[in-house]
């Protein structure tokens, strides 16, 4: 009895077409990893989702009578050894009104160290509101041995939170940051403390 006839070529021919359908699958869900970072940062800038703030050029057409209490908070991620801290605990504002409040920040090591702070608001859903025009979080920030640094932030609340029923009882925002270490590049452009961007209340 004769051996039954082999065909390994398209065995071999359909083993290849499954490799490379399974190569591409994953670079696309690798492609599609990497592209979802912009689109969340974009998504978050866009509806203020996570207490993610918003960044304007200049300030509001004007202010409301309604005031609002903004609380300042300053934390540092284990490995950057910073003392980082706001001048004031609070302030009291119009909504529509531009502040300019400043954080120090001191390098407490013997070497030079790169940071870049993280940033939201508390309430979470008033992130569409809580709007920059200037910020030491636009950029990292590279401090020398021990030295000090006073960093500015210029913001306002939008006016158009009055007209959101769903923070009618809204009398308090939090706005907080996280420096967080960054391996030091000397090649890398840093930005030193924030300049003020536009006239503003300094408080």
């Amino acid at each position: 009895m004769s051996e039954p006839t082999r065909h390994p070529a398209p065995r071999r021919r359909r083993d290849a077409i499954v490799a490379a359908a399974c190569g591409a699958f994953v670079a696309v869900m690798v492609g599609a990893a990497f592209a979802a970072v912009p689109f969340y940062n974009w998504f978050c800038r866009t509806t203020g989702f996570g207490g993610t703030t918003q960044v304007a050029s200049v300030a509001p057409a004007g202010m409301l009578d309604r005031m609002i209490t903004v609380r300042f908070d300053a934390n540092v991620s284990p490995g950057l050894p910073w003392r980082f801290a706001p001048e004031v605990n609070s302030i009291d504002l119009h909504i529509g009104e531009v502040a300019t409040i400043y954080y120090d920040v001191v390098n407490t090591s013997a070497r030079m160290t790169e940071g870049q702070a993280s940033y939201n608001v508390s309430p979470p859903t008033v992130g569409a509101y809580f709007t920059k025009i200037n910020c030491f979080c636009f950029t990292q920030q590279r401090l020398a041995p021990g030295e000090k640094r006073q960093m500015a932030v210029v913001f306002y609340v939008d006016p158009a939170l009055a007209k959101d029923s769903d923070h009618d009882g809204l009398n308090s925002i939090t706005l907080s940051y996280t420096f967080f270490p960054v391996p030091v590049d000397p090649a890398r452009p840093t930005a030193g403390s924030a300049a003020l961007a536009a006239p503003a209340r300094r408080l």
